[in-house]
């Protein structure tokens, strides 16, 4: 792959801020953020960049319009209209993820375990968003656990999600070849939890990319913490992969219920076929989502998944 545009030295060529309160804005997109501090890269030039006030509703992958301060700093002024939007909550807040991706990878191992409920939430995640959801299967050397592993993938495929076997430090080239004419062209978000080796598939498929990651945390000035903060990189004008930080939970307290039914792709062949037009599909009679449980085309995990997150939209306080 090209050498990513994220990695360029910074320099202030190719940024117009003449002076004058009405100087002309410069677009920029955001590969980094710490609190109410990003980082934006225009033209190949990264510029620390902060919002005014308190704003802090601003997503790595944004487009922004900056008002620049200095040769290398800037205010943003507006976010441009976002494609999509990734983000996680809970009772009390919630997280961004990313925005304008157009697809999710989530990453899982042979081996140490995973969890089925971090899966199926980010699935939930990505139907809602609007994003196409990959599983990237990493560690098929780890023979040992593939085939239970493979067994407990099955349920996903069946939805319809494809499933990718890959393993980075084993066989690095072949891993290369199948993810990467899948990233090429798309702007791709890797999340999962930590241990399933998504460090090692982001080493392998972005050039240089400990080298990012130290340029970018001092830019930020977040020190050691480099596994904190999600971070972009440009590989080329088209391609971008987004690196998340590991974390165990994923909630979706901000999905209304009328949002969570339809991000589940099983349930949209019966929505509107329920005796009652207000179904909730728990207790309901002549419920078609239940019906469709009962006869195994729908199933119970994912049914159970259901009705937990519209209990949790119930919750929300934010």
């Amino acid at each position: 792959m090209a050498e990513p545009s994220a990695l360029r030295t910074p320099s202030a060529g190719g940024i117009a801020h003449p002076a004058g309160a009405n100087r002309d804005l410069t677009k920029a997109i955001i590969i980094a953020a710490h609190g109410r501090h990003y980082l934006a890269l225009a033209d190949g030039v990264r510029l620390q960049c902060v919002t005014r006030g308190k704003k802090s509703d601003i997503a790595v992958g944004d487009g922004v319009n900056l008002q620049m301060t200095s040769a290398n700093q800037g205010v943003i002024e507006s976010v441009d209209e976002r494609a999509s939007l990734l983000y996680r909550s809970d009772q009390y807040k919630s997280k961004l993820l990313a925005a304008n991706v157009t697809q999710l990878f989530i990453v899982v191992a042979t081996e140490p375990g995973f969890a089925d409920d971090l899966i199926s939430r980010a699935l939930v995640a990505a139907d809602a968003a609007g994003v196409r959801a990959h599983l990237v299967l990493n560690k098929i050397d780890v023979t040992a656990s593939l085939a239970r592993t493979r067994e407990r993938l099955l349920p996903y495929a069946a939805l319809g999600y494809p499933v990718h076997e890959v393993t980075a430090r084993a066989a690095p080239e072949a891993t290369c070849a199948t993810l990467g004419p899948l990233l090429a062209g798309e702007s791709t978000i890797l999340i999962g939890q930590s241990g399933m080796g998504k460090s090692s598939l982001i080493n392998l498929l972005v050039p240089d990319a400990d080298i990012a990651v130290r340029e970018i945390s001092a830019a930020l000035d977040t020190g050691k913490h480099t596994t904190t903060f999600t971070r972009l990189y440009a590989i080329d004008a088209q391609t971008s992969i987004i690196d998340s930080p590991g974390f165990q939970e994923f909630g979706l307290y901000h999905l209304s219920e009328g949002m969570l039914e339809r991000a589940f792709p099983e349930f949209r062949p019966f929505l509107g076929k329920c005796k009652y037009y207000n179904c909730h599909h728990a207790n309901e009679p002549e419920c078609a989502i239940r019906g469709a449980v009962a006869d195994g085309s729908i199933a119970p995990m994912r049914h159970a998944l259901y009705l937990q997150l519209k209990h949790e939209s119930e919750q929300t306080l934010y």
